[in-house]
């Protein structure tokens, strides 16, 4: 058992939450390796910039914690982006993480669709997603390629679809969970979410089987050597991470190295350096200025409106900025 005043060796470890931080961390007589993510101030500004509805807000915030454990990642400046397309009434949400700690995000739903959700009680994150695709994309700059990777999205929330593409594509054993909370005080409310990235990376590949039947659903004349037995240090590993609370992902007393030693003490626990994670749209004036010049002079007067200016909002951070046509002829 390693004490708890030797799991992190940049700073004593104490009970107050560190907000807007990934931690990352090994279990190393377990073979794991993961992330922490605690979101506050950053995806409170985000969520209450746009003034979504609680339900939406809520699905926005677990999609911003998941896109910071995965695009954390990265070891090199680069751009990881989580976008979803579906016919569910949240029929879209993307969020773009740009290492190494710049973070946006924003969702775009059905408000009629919504209220009629909300009447009949009817707003999961599978409810308000539908069925779709979940799409990762990697940008690593330079000459480097590109990577997407697509899983389909099947009624079911982000954690679910998390570890469908893990299983399927990665084929790395993962366990994800998500939280999102909204405190709400005197002084209005603030937004909080958090998220728990577990996966086993053995030496040996060959360990990393992972059991898709349980051996009662197993198809009729399947033996026992069919079926991929997990390994022992993976079941133990997700059964320790699978005690994790939702309260405790987005409590702001409770530090990220308490709640990990909380988990896996048992075993022992490694934290690395933190990285802080920062609320930062990528738009500029110059960038929209660059864009508008790729349209014909037709399709720009066509955008010009009743003040004779061009009008363009960004999605992401929704700045307003106007520009004459004059200035692009």
């Amino acid at each position: 058992m390693q004490p708890a005043s030797q799991i992190h060796a940049s700073r004593p470890v104490s009970d107050r939450g560190h907000d807007d931080t990934v931690l990352p961390f090994a279990v190393a007589p377990l073979d794991l390796r993961g992330r922490l993510v605690r979101l506050g101030p950053a995806i409170d500004q985000i969520l209450s910039r746009h003034d979504y509805p609680r339900p939406v807000a809520r699905l926005a915030g677990e999609a911003a914690a998941l896109t910071v454990l995965l695009g954390s990642s990265l070891k090199i400046d680069g751009r990881f982006q989580m976008q979803t397309r579906t016919d569910g009434i949240v029929d879209m949400i993307v969020v773009d993480f740009d290492a190494p700690d710049r973070l946006r995000a924003f969702a775009r739903f059905d408000a009629a669709r919504l209220d009629n959700a909300i009447a009949q009680g009817r707003t999961s994150a599978a409810d308000l997603l539908g069925h779709g695709h979940l799409a990762f994309t990697i940008e690593r700059g330079g000459d480097l390629a590109r990577y997407q990777g697509v899983v389909a999205l099947e009624n079911e929330g982000f954690e679910e679809a998390a570890h469908r593409y893990f299983r399927q594509s990665e084929q790395i054993p993962t366990f994800v969970r998500l939280a999102v909370a909204e405190s709400v005080t005197g002084s209005g409310s603030n937004w909080r979410a958090g998220g728990l990235l577990v996966q086993f990376l053995p030496e040996a590949p060959e360990r990393r089987r992972q059991a898709d039947l349980h051996p009662g659903d197993a198809p009729e004349g399947a033996t026992k050597t069919d079926i991929a037995v997990e390994d022992d240090a993976w079941t133990e590993g997700k059964a320790l991470a699978a005690t994790v609370e939702d309260h405790e992902l987005v409590d702001p007393t409770l530090s990220g190295e308490r709640l990990l030693y909380r988990l896996f003490h048992e075993r022992g626990v490694r934290v690395f350096q933190s990285q802080t994670i920062h609320d930062m749209c990528r738009c500029s004036t110059e960038r929209v200025a660059a864009m508008l010049r790729q349209f014909t002079p037709q399709e720009r007067a066509d955008m010009v409106g009743d003040n004779g200016k061009i009008g363009v909002t960004c999605e992401f951070c929704s700045t307003h900025r106007e520009f004459d046509p004059a200035e692009f002829e």
